[in-house]
């Protein structure tokens, strides 16, 4: 399938983010387009990763499957055939919808992405390296970079439009969401993670931490939306190369992170967009790494 920067199809465009293109289907649906653009240190770049796209779509359809009964879910199907026949109108445009699309139900979302942490890493260990806290919450002393977190902690955070998101309080999301909010999305979180972490470490697969949105649907349900345990929202690690007591190699965009650190030390890029031309073996770098993500996590090779 042809990489693809932006997506235009014939139906009311209602959000742009960094990697996807959000279509309203009437009042009660929408459909999410995940293109094949991707950022790193909040700069979008200009090159395309081939596939991308549809590995995030197919690897959150694969987790709403396994999900059913356990949490319920914005999916109504991620295959552009059945897509078609809900929505007549994209009849034209199967090659733009196949792999990279899902139908989903409509919800008010709510402002806080909850985060579950099962391994001490990323901004988490960085701040608990220089002051023993967790979105200024104490954590017990002695604990190792990477190093297991038993029970998972619970580590919301603020959704930024721009720049990266603010870790906050459990406390400040009840200030903000209420107190049976707050418990419902924390339960429904840590209902997901469990199954996740256990069924990805069947496959080989750490999910060291992830992040999950939720929003409520029509009737008032509180549901999962967005993507699931994708290589976007979560760090994913090879269990057999798991050694605590130092930072992981990844399966998500680590090979592009890594040309970026390499620009930025070397003084050819400042951190700020625009950003640097990618070269052809970093975007395929990136591209193999996905896809790996994908036939590890589903144990098949993604096929479109």
């Amino acid at each position: 399938m042809p990489p693809m920067l932006a997506s235009d199809l014939p139906l009311p465009r209602i959000g742009r983010g960094k990697v996807r293109d959000l279509y309203a289907v009437g009042e009660d649906r929408v459909l999410l387009l995940t293109t094949d653009r991707i950022s790193a240190f909040d700069v979008v770049m200009a090159e395309t990763i081939p596939m991308k796209g549809a590995v995030l779509t197919q690897i959150s359809a694969w987790w709403f499957n396994e999900l059913e009964g356990v949490v319920p879910h914005h999916m109504i199907s991620a295959d552009a055939d059945e897509i078609i026949a809900e929505v007549p109108a994209l009849g034209e445009h199967r090659s733009s919808l196949a792999g990279r699309t899902m139908l989903c139900r409509r919800t008010t979302v709510f402002p806080i992405e909850c985060v579950i942490r099962g391994y001490l890493s990323g901004s988490a260990w960085k701040e608990y390296a220089q002051q023993g806290t967790l979105a200024g919450e104490t954590l017990p002393p002695g604990l190792l970079e990477s190093g297991k977190l038993d029970p998972p902690i619970f580590s919301p955070a603020t959704k930024a439009e721009t720049g990266h998101d603010e870790n906050i309080t459990i406390n400040r999301m009840r200030e903000i969401l209420g107190h049976d909010v707050t418990h419902t999305l924390e339960s429904m979180t840590r209902a997901v993670y469990t199954l996740g972490e256990k069924i990805s470490r069947d496959q080989g697969i750490i999910i060291a931490d992830t992040k999950f949105e939720f929003g409520r649907d029509k009737d008032g349900r509180i549901i999962l939306i967005d993507e699931v345990m994708t290589p976007d929202s979560s760090r994913f690690w090879a269990a057999d190369l798991y050694k605590p007591g130092q930072p992981q190699p990844s399966f998500d965009k680590q090979p592009l992170r890594d040309y970026l650190d390499v620009e930025r030390w070397a003084g050819r890029w400042n951190g700020e967009a625009p950003p640097p031309k990618l070269p052809a073996s970093v975007v395929e770098a990136t591209s193999k790494r996905y896809l790996e993500a994908y036939r590890r996590i589903t144990g098949e090779e993604l096929t479109i």
